[in-house]
């Protein structure tokens, strides 16, 4: 069961605060995420939007207007969402990420689009999992 979005039903962006405050022991991990993958894949961009207020707020990290990930804060942990093409998915199966995510990405929801995989980051194994996915899709 996937946790709510912790700032579902709120009609403004969370401030630093709140998002630390929700994030609790996580919150390093997120911040130490978005460092690293906008100094490491050179993301160019980010930006907090929320589609729906029962949907919650979520980060987007964009490279050259792509999206590359989409970072949800949960209570104690946050989702990492990702829209992976078909290429990205082989490139995924050939890489070195643990059977647990590649379960994850065989279990994930197909549109046209792509593949929508979700990882819960509660851990730096996890935030490690997320720079893997990211840097593929980058590539891919």
């Amino acid at each position: 069961m996937m946790l709510q979005n912790a700032f579902a039903g709120h009609d403004k962006r969370p401030t630093e605060r709140e998002l630390a405050s929700v994030l609790g022991q996580t919150d390093i991990l997120w911040k130490g995420l978005v460092t690293d993958l906008k100094r490491d894949l050179k993301l160019d961009a980010e930006e907090w939007n929320s589609y729906s207020i029962k949907a919650g707020w979520s980060l987007r990290l964009q490279l050259k207007k792509r999206n590359i990930v989409y970072l949800g804060p949960r209570a104690g942990c946050f989702m990492a969402a990702f829209i992976l093409g078909d290429k990205a998915v082989a490139a995924a199966r050939r890489s070195k990420l643990p059977p647990r995510v590649l379960k994850i990405i065989d279990e994930a929801k197909r549109y046209p689009e792509g593949t929508a995989v979700r990882i819960e980051v509660h851990a730096a194994k996890d935030a490690i999992v997320v720079k893997t996915l990211a840097k593929i899709k980058v590539e891919n």
